[in-house]
């Protein structure tokens, strides 16, 4: 059975030829790079670094070599100047083979570098850019605290000014990048208000836990950050003081499109798997494919992974710095993220014994898909959001 490493059959069918998809032949050249990069070199590696529960560095680095790090950053400043449809095709291609790794390369790529390219200054540029697009050191984000997650305002690391540093304390957990990561953007309270800085390894008081076990996503890995009187120079202050709600907020948009076009990636190879296995396999004289239960199996996770693909990539079209899309972003988590590990079910289910082995990668997007349903914001937190923003714009409208 060759559930293995496959060519994307999609792809020959000509469903990514779609403008939605790759609005331009830039984005065209960056899915079939991306796909390709991931078949030869994400894949092979996979099951080792699942089993290990760390990042592949050495790989993470040529994700750099090939300007992937720093892809929402302009030309100008050293990236690749690409927008957010650019950044749900790596996501989308990458987590087909790899969704730990794939997440590694969010929580660098998107929540660190994007988010801090778009609230950074030029003199915090000059120091941290360069390195971190190369891939020369880990980034991520600190946010979510042992008690504070959906609920932000709660967190309690705070902030305090004092001459020409700030003193930080407080403990960040479920940190992605935390273990291999050399800095981050972390969010503390400074006099009740949300601010945003970069803490890195050379900052007196600044420390990380040891490895956090986690069920899937062990392609990457996590810890605590932990800030004890951490002494930071003013100049890692990022944008103004009091302002790091407003940087959340906005980052949080892109990251939710992303994590929902790793549901994508883990649903379309899932769906790919079935059709495979149920075409070879025979069972009673015929091919599995002829049972009614594995064709709804195949057809209704066809449909359904389409269906949060077109709208992933319709968000990613309006989705920009200076364009909020926070209904789009949260409708396209909440219906993607059970979307893969539908999939990745119902593929286990198909494959039967042999989807439950660790010999065939089923089991790994299994359970990697439940984070999606998680991280980044619950499905929960989505529904809460969508609800009273739609009717926000319900009541502005006049209603009926």
């Amino acid at each position: 059975m060759s559930v293995g490493v496959q060519t994307c059959m999609f792809s020959a069918m000509s469903l990514h030829s779609d403008e939605l998809f790759n609005p331009t032949e830039e984005h065209r050249l960056l899915r079939q790079t991306i796909a390709e990069f991931a078949r030869r070199e994400v894949a092979p590696q996979a099951a080792e670094f699942d089993e290990k529960g760390e990042l592949n560095v050495e790989l993470f680095r040529k994700l750099g070599e090939l300007g992937l790090l720093g892809i929402t950053v302009s030309v100008d400043d050293g990236g690749a100047g690409m927008d957010a449809v650019a950044a749900t095709i790596v996501h989308h291609e990458l987590s087909k083979y790899d969704p730990g790794f794939c997440l590694a390369y969010l929580a660098h790529s998107m929540l660190f570098v994007n988010n801090f390219y778009n609230c950074s200054n030029a003199e915090q540029r000059e120091r941290y850019l360069d390195k971190v697009m190369s891939g020369e050191w880990v980034a991520g984000m600190g946010m979510t605290e042992p008690g504070a997650g959906t609920d932000v305002m709660a967190m309690k690391t705070t902030a305090v000014r004092d001459g020409g540093d700030y003193v930080l304390n407080g403990t960040k957990t479920y940190i992605t990048n935390g273990p291999e990561g050399y800095c981050f953007l972390v969010y503390a309270k400074l006099n009740d208000r949300l601010t945003a800085f970069v803490v890195d390894r050379e900052c007196p008081g600044f420390s990380t836990s040891n490895h956090i076990e986690k069920i899937g996503m062990r392609g990457s890995s996590m810890s605590e950050l932990i800030f004890e009187d951490c002494r930071i120079p003013a100049s890692n202050l990022l944008g103004e003081e009091g302002g790091g709600l407003t940087h959340m907020m906005r980052n949080l948009e892109i990251e939710r499109l992303t994590l929902a076009a790793m549901s994508v990636g883990i649903a379309e190879r899932c769906v790919e798997i079935m059709i495979d296995y149920a075409d070879q396999r025979r069972a009673f004289e015929q091919s599995l494919n002829r049972f009614g239960q594995i064709q709804r199996y195949i057809g209704d996770g066809y449909a359904m992974m389409q269906a949060a693909k077109c709208l992933t990539y319709n968000v990613a079209r309006d989705l920009g710095p200076d364009n909020r899309a926070r209904v789009g972003s949260d409708a396209a988590k909440l219906f993607a993220a059970p979307v893969g590990k539908q999939c990745a079910d119902w593929a286990m289910q198909v494959m039967g014994g042999a989807g439950y082995c660790r010999e065939f990668p089923v089991e790994r997007l299994w359970r990697d898909a439940k984070l999606l349903e998680i991280g980044g914001g619950t499905i929960e937190a989505h529904q809460k959001n969508l609800t009273k923003d739609l009717t926000r714009i319900w009541r502005a409208s006049g209603g009926v």
